[in-house]
């Protein structure tokens, strides 16, 4: 079953833009809804208010208990608008005065006061007409009390505010699928790059390892990615050339023996011979193979070092008692060829024993074939203040030129072009001896200059 897809990147994008365009259009209309409609609710409040001081400048002027209302006043006060209803009650809240036909509510009646005035109260009629109104209570002449309701017909406002609200809602509504439609022309614009580089991505192939993303190109926020894909594809195309090169070098080496038993199986069976004969050739034979058992063995330590699965052991070694062991084994040859053997100084580190023996004899054993008769080969260890102890290996000879230096502990490198082939080396003993250090966290370096060739081995410390 295959795994779902991810949503699309313009999707997503788009789909937020909307969403966050909707809020903000959403919450801009609530605001201007609320404030026309406060600017609604201040107009009639002010129209209210108006008459109220009116109805009670009017009210105040009576003198005594019994003195009858001045209709002709409250009309002609209160009175001339069709929208505007006004009412006196006396303290039984039976009606003294109505300039129109309105049942007010009673709640409103019956809490009148200045707080009232200013809240305006809102109510349907039984009619569906939409009111607004405000109540005060007067005491005036010689203890009467008056309640003065006054209302104001707000049903154009209504319609204008339902109106107001269908339009308002259906202009959002095709703003926020403009703003949709706009955020995924914005966002496919602005993903165009990556088109750029899935296509340049797709050019790519294993012949073409050389091509590379175009930062310049592209917006700053993408040139990072861009730029690791590029140092990621250098990484790959060296990687690339560097097994296309060994695959070259090892075709290379095994063929070498391949063909030389071969050949010797070939010529043996043209003809009999005698049973020493047999044995001479099956001991050439077996040294070839046992050189294509080395070949072997050392590739795949190495194929086990690069994949990490080369653990070593830890113990505590002297590497003076371990150089001293292995100078010992090659003070009879360093004899013939006329070459001095010498160790220096003392350290105590912890690693494999049977590894590190093999990287400190890998450069012995390079140091030797490389240092001329009457030549030095010498050792030194020097502990150093953070724990870590060097193991230098110097010989005198020729210097290996500095364009060779880098690639000395690639596989099946020699930097002599005509030994490149001899049968003395299969070309791997400088690799393993890094695969080593690295093992164990130390590391090997190379420099060669004023007749001197030195290999430093940078080994981790005793505990």
């Amino acid at each position: 079953m295959n795994p779902p897809r991810s949503q699309s990147l313009t999707l997503r994008l788009t789909l937020l833009f909307a969403l966050a365009s909707a809020l903000v259009l959403f919450l801009l209309g609530l605001f201007i809804g609320n404030a026309v409609e406060r600017h609604f609710i201040e107009m009639d409040r002010d129209a209210l208010a108006n008459k109220m001081a009116a109805a009670r400048a009017i009210l105040r002027g009576i003198s005594g208990t019994d003195a009858a209302l001045p209709i002709d006043y409250l009309d002609a006060a209160l009175s001339g608008d069709d929208d505007l209803v006004a009412a006196v009650y006396d303290d039984k809240l039976r009606v003294l005065y109505q300039s129109a036909e309105l049942d007010f509510p009673p709640e409103l009646l019956a809490n009148p006061g200045g707080a009232a005035t200013d809240r305006p109260m809102k109510w349907t009629a039984d009619d569906g007409r939409h009111w607004r109104a405000i109540a005060d209570r007067l005491l005036v002449g010689d203890g009467a009390t008056y309640t003065v309701a006054i209302a104001i017909e707000i049903s154009h406002h209504e319609h204008f505010m339902e109106s107001f609200r269908v339009t308002l809602w259906i202009f959002m509504t095709t703003a926020a699928f403009a703003m949709g439609l706009l955020g995924w022309f914005v966002v496919r614009r602005g993903l165009a790059p990556l088109q750029t580089i899935k296509r340049r991505a797709g050019e790519i192939t294993a012949r073409r390892l050389h091509t590379r993303l175009p930062v310049e190109a592209i917006p700053l926020e993408l040139a990072d990615v861009a730029g690791a894909l590029n140092d990621m594809l250098s990484r790959l195309e060296e990687s690339f050339q560097r097994l296309s090169d060994f695959s070259s070098d090892l075709a290379h080496e095994l063929r070498t023996p391949v063909s030389n038993l071969l050949t010797q199986t070939q010529v043996t069976l043209s003809r009999a011979r005698t049973a020493e004969e047999y044995r001479e050739i099956l001991a050439i034979n077996a040294e070839e193979f046992e050189r294509l058992s080395r070949i072997i063995a050392d590739m795949l330590f190495l194929a086990q070092a690069e994949n990490r699965q080369i653990i070593p052991n830890r113990e505590q070694l002297e590497l003076a008692d371990e150089v001293a062991s292995l100078l010992e084994f090659y003070e009879v040859l360093a004899e013939e060829k006329g070459i001095r053997l010498s160790a220096a100084g003392e350290g105590r580190v912890a690693g494999d024993r049977l590894m590190l023996r093999r990287a400190v004899n890998n450069l012995l054993a390079n140091a030797l074939h490389h240092t001329p008769a009457g030549g030095a080969v010498d050792v030194s260890i020097e502990p150093q203040d953070s724990g870590e102890v060097l193991l230098t290996v110097t010989n005198t000879g020729p210097e290996i030129p500095a364009e060779h230096l880098p690639r000395l502990f690639d596989r099946f490198y020699r930097a002599d072009p005509v030994r490149q082939r001899s049968t003395e080396g299969s070309g791997l003993g400088l690799a393993i001896t890094r695969s080593i250090l690295i093992a164990h966290g130390g590391d090997v370096s190379v420099s060669s200059s004023g007749g001197l060739t030195r290999f430093v081995l940078r080994l981790p410390p005793g505990s």
